[in-house]
């Protein structure tokens, strides 16, 4: 893709208030198998960025909905690159959370842990 689109940014205070006041449609830890660990943000729900098609199209997402993607923190680039692709499918209300889990963390806020999917070995 030769666009270069400005990916909007999303901090842990202001991701706690659209929370809170039920401003975000749609909650997604983006991160893929290889780097998922369990741990979800209260709220959001596992939409791998390696899916993102797929889920979108099967869960009808309005191209305008309030969505916003994190995946592990600041040094991981999933959330952007899933911010991107989201953008590219027409999406126009999309937000990056970059400081992902290890700022929810670090804010002291809690966490959620579910397993992952069993890997086969």
């Amino acid at each position: 893709m030769s666009t270069t689109q400005t990916i909007q940014t999303i901090t842990t205070d202001e991701l706690r208030a659209r929370l809170a006041s039920g401003t975000v449609a749609e909650f997604w830890n983006v991160l893929t198998d290889d780097y998922f660990t369990g741990e979800f943000i209260p709220g959001s729900v596992r939409v791998p960025l390696d899916q993102l098609g797929r889920e979108v199209a099967r869960r009808g997402v309005a191209k305008d909905a309030a969505i916003v993607v994190y995946c592990s923190g600041p040094t991981c680039p999933q959330s952007g690159q899933a911010a991107a692709k989201l953008a590219a499918f027409g999406y126009t209300n999309v937000r990056a959370f970059e400081g992902g889990l290890a700022h929810w963390k670090e804010a002291g806020l809690p966490i959620e842990r579910r397993e992952p999917a069993a890997a086969t070995a």
